[in-house]
């Protein structure tokens, strides 16, 4: 399993912030795992240029669940693998929130997006108040079960799940370690009732105020494949350790 460093530069960069893009490949020209960045779509072309013959791979935030039609201002994970994308994020909770996204919305984009060939990155979470309800697993248990395809049309690391707990994004805030664990110990087990043997091999993500003081420790946590990153994603000087950590662990 090759593990997997992403990052999400959410509604942030224009051209000037593709120079952060050089210093990131300068500093991993051969990293020992997977680097990839999801800027917003006015740079994925003009990135996936920037990253041409090195490590970096490219994605998209958010996709279409049709491949063409009539939906204004929506794009298609075919439009995105045209310019440039490997990978989809797909169900953030900041989708889910603003826009109104059920795992059936969830659930219909990530079909898409194994269909075109790319990598879907699924995201799931529990909320502070789910949290302290102490239904996290519940709320875990059932958003899997809604928004992930009932089989496997693509090799396992074609479907990345990220464990994201919505308090704990942009806020500073993490998990304890042991809470983690938990949770990513639960998808694990959950998958592999889902699709056998073969989610062993798929790559399970933390994110939530991921850095570079926590990173290392964050890494070290059974089932727990990599990280996707936010605001800490935005400048190299701060990615690049991380994906070091990721690297080394």
């Amino acid at each position: 399993m090759r593990k997997l460093a992403a990052g999400n530069w959410k509604m942030n960069g224009t051209s000037e912030d593709l120079a952060e893009i050089a210093k990131l490949i300068d500093a991993h020209p051969k990293p020992n795992c997977e680097m990839l960045i999801c800027p917003p779509t006015t740079l994925l072309s003009r990135m996936a240029d920037c990253a041409k013959g090195s490590a970096l791979r490219v994605g998209g935030q958010d996709c279409h669940a049709h491949a063409s039609g009539a939906h204004t201002g929506d794009i298609s994970a075919a439009m995105l693998k045209d310019a440039g994308a490997t990978h989809i994020i797909l169900g953030h909770s900041e989708r889910r929130a603003d826009h109104g996204e059920t795992d059936a919305t969830v659930l219909a984009k990530a079909v898409a997006v194994q269909a075109s060939g790319l990598v879907a990155i699924v995201c799931v979470g529990e909320t502070e108040a789910q949290r302290d309800a102490g239904t996290t697993l519940a709320v875990i248990g059932s958003q899997l079960e809604g928004s992930l395809p009932p089989s496997l049309t693509s090799a396992p690391d074609g479907l990345v799940i990220a464990y994201e707990p919505v308090w704990a994004i942009g806020t500073g805030r993490t998990p304890t370690l042991d809470e983690v664990a938990e949770v990513h110990s639960f998808i694990r087990d959950t998958l592999v009732k889902r699709y056998g043997d073969a989610a062993n091999e798929m790559r399970l993500l933390y994110g939530g105020s991921v850095k570079a003081s926590n990173a290392a420790a964050l890494f070290a946590v059974p089932h727990v494949d990599g990280a996707l990153v936010g605001g800490a994603s935005l400048k190299s000087a701060d990615f690049a350790p991380i994906v070091a950590a990721l690297a080394a662990s």
